[in-house]
């Protein structure tokens, strides 16, 4: 693919605890010139982010990175960012819930989370290095069961980020209305092409112009 396609799967990312308000406005720039999908960023910068670049989808996360926050604390988080400007939400699943087996309390979560958005996008993340092959399956089901638009297989801070093995897998269980975001360990252009070949809808990293400045 030229790399002007491979822009357009990009959520161009900065998570960072000490990611500045500087790196925040050369992201949305580099954002705007290249045409990525979104940027995704802390829900503290989202309001300014959308006053200074009103034209650009803004992505932020909530219950990030653990996901072990109250479902209240999830919802008021995703209608302050709402509010803010944010036409995405990448939320953290409850990932001791998963491992106490309580999967309708983790589905009615991604659900709640999904009605507070309405018809804006919900990417789920479920941090596929903490889950077994059964529990990521059971994961699928949920995202789908739920309503969510993506399901995404990691938040990059956990001890494990995505690869084509749990993107084949997620990709043969969740619903037709289901897409899928890949994030944390995409290193190269290839990687990329791999990944969206594989099912992927969306790219999430902070490296994009890295990988893509000698593509084709």
């Amino acid at each position: 693919m030229k790399k002007e396609e491979l822009y357009r799967f990009v959520d161009h990312t900065a998570l960072k605890a000490v990611t500045t308000w500087n790196e925040i406005q050369q992201l949305c720039q580099e954002a705007r010139f290249f045409r990525m999908a979104s940027v995704c960023i802390p829900s503290s910068y989202v309001k300014r982010a959308h006053e200074y670049f009103p034209e650009l989808n803004i992505c932020t996360v909530v219950g990030f990175p653990l996901g072990n926050a109250s479902t209240e604390a999830k919802l008021a988080e995703t209608r302050q960012a709402l509010e803010d400007g944010a036409n995405e939400i990448d939320m953290v699943i409850n990932l001791g819930m998963v491992k106490n087996q309580e999967y309708p309390q983790v589905t009615e979560e991604i659900r709640l989370l999904k009605e507070a958005t309405g018809d804006k996008i919900l990417k789920v993340i479920i941090e596929n290095c903490y889950l077994t092959e059964e529990e990521k399956i059971r994961m699928c089901e949920a995202v789908t069961e739920a309503g969510a638009d993506f399901i995404k297989t990691s938040t990059g801070f956990g001890t494990g980020g995505a690869t084509l093995e749990d993107v084949i897998l997620m990709k043969q269980h969740v619903g037709p209305n289901v897409k899928i975001k890949a994030a944390g360990g995409i290193r190269s252009k290839e990687d990329m092409e791999l990944y969206i070949g594989a099912g992927c809808s969306r790219i999430g990293t902070s490296s994009a112009i890295a990988m893509l400045q000698d593509g084709e």
